[in-house]
């Protein structure tokens, strides 16, 4: 009677186990498809953006890595096109058992990189939302643990389940799908792209995403400083090293960041004119029109964009209206740009970050109106 119950009650859960499987069969794919489609779709629309986060990785890794700064480009395009195919095959049901042992490869190998980044900080975020929807290091790897979980139960429910379409119009659409996300992306390539996560979107008011609150949280650093004495170095804290004692030879400073504190969406913008004074709020708080052409780099610019910015400064040159070139190159290489292009226009200093940051085009055009951002074109668009 005993081994009669128990093998009812095994059965029992076993059907239920039955009847649940379709539930997490479909909510395990529609999830990972979403988010799989979300992350290639952010890259998509920011190729240049991903290049620069492959470029991190490959100067953080060292080695032969930084040698393979040319594949940055290919390499975050062939991104985002995996992950749009691996988000829409899933969510759609196309190559089903292909695409879900596709995304277990994807798992397997973005999984350990994650916890390798969490460990060591090589990069402050993995970017793999891009902008969109940036995590620390930590909440990333732990996201890739409950994908891989959700990967898991795809796996294991999806033995039965039948495909929508036909072979022939999976292929198609598939192809379909790689031509639609690199379109996307040469696209976004050569003009500003559709959507913009940046803090220098349109519409931002620049001196209010610069604001700090009185109260707001600051970095809180862990501080060590390493002695030597008689040969031996030994590591001390704010409060007990040796000041006044000089018997302590002072060898070296370590912070490291305990936690983070409120950073404003702009933190990092500022402009320096070619007497290397700061006319970072003449600019920003200026009533009137503003344009800033951004070329981080001369020598990669467009000599033909900078071309089209220069009758763009004839144009406003005699008015109200302000035109700055804001670049971080040199000044020798100011000079030579200038005398290669002809161009007139006033150059200025700002980070090469920042530049990246505010446009992805090289040189790109901001138009500022009364501290607002109201306008961002790719020098083709000019």
């Amino acid at each position: 009677m005993w081994i009669y119950k128990k093998d009812s009650k095994m059965k029992l859960f076993k059907e239920r186990v039955a009847k649940l499987s379709p539930v997490f069969f479909h909510l395990s794919r529609i999830s990972l498809g979403l988010v799989f489609i979300f992350s290639g779709f952010v890259k998509a629309i920011d190729p240049l953006g991903s290049t620069y986060k492959f470029e991190d990785y490959f100067s953080a890794f060292g080695g032969i890595f930084n040698s393979l700064s040319f594949i940055a480009l290919p390499a975050a395009i062939t991104l985002s096109t995996l992950e749009l195919i691996i988000g829409l095959n899933l969510l759609l049901m196309i190559q089903l058992r292909r695409s879900t042992w596709l995304a277990a490869a994807f798992m397997l190998v973005m999984t350990p990189l994650t916890l390798y980044v969490a460990l060591f900080n090589p990069v402050t975020d993995c970017g793999c939302f891009g902008d969109a929807w940036v995590l620390t290091n930590w909440q990333t790897f732990y996201k890739n643990i409950l994908f891989s979980f959700l990967v898991i139960l795809l796996i294991y429910s999806q033995d039965k389940k039948k495909t929508i379409f036909l072979p022939k119009v999976e292929w198609m659409a598939i192809v379909v799908f790689i031509l639609g996300s690199v379109g996307l992306s040469a696209y976004c390539l050569n003009h500003e792209a559709p959507l913009d996560f940046r803090p220098y979107k349109v519409g931002v008011n620049i001196p209010e995403a610069m604001f700090v609150p009185e109260n707001a949280a600051a970095d809180v650093y862990n501080t060590t400083f390493i002695y030597e004495k008689n040969g031996v170095q030994k590591e001390f804290t704010l409060e007990n090293y040796p000041k006044n004692d000089s018997s302590w030879k002072f060898v070296d400073q370590k912070s490291v960041l305990v936690s983070a504190g409120y950073k404003a969406p702009i933190h990092d913008f500022s402009i320096v004119d070619a007497n290397y004074e700061d006319i970072t709020e003449q600019v920003i708080y200026y009533q009137g029109e503003t344009y800033l052409l951004i070329m981080y780099d001369l020598n990669k610019a467009s000599e033909e964009g900078a071309k089209r910015a220069e009758v763009l400064y004839q144009k406003y040159k005699n008015t109200t209206t302000k035109f700055y070139a804001l670049t971080a190159s040199g000044d020798n290489e100011v000079n030579a740009f200038v005398a290669k292009t002809g161009v007139t226009y006033p150059f200025c200093k700002t980070d090469p970050i920042t530049l990246k940051t505010i446009i992805r085009s090289n040189p790109g055009l901001m138009l500022i109106k009364n501290s607002v951002i109201t306008g961002k074109w790719h020098w083709r668009d000019f």
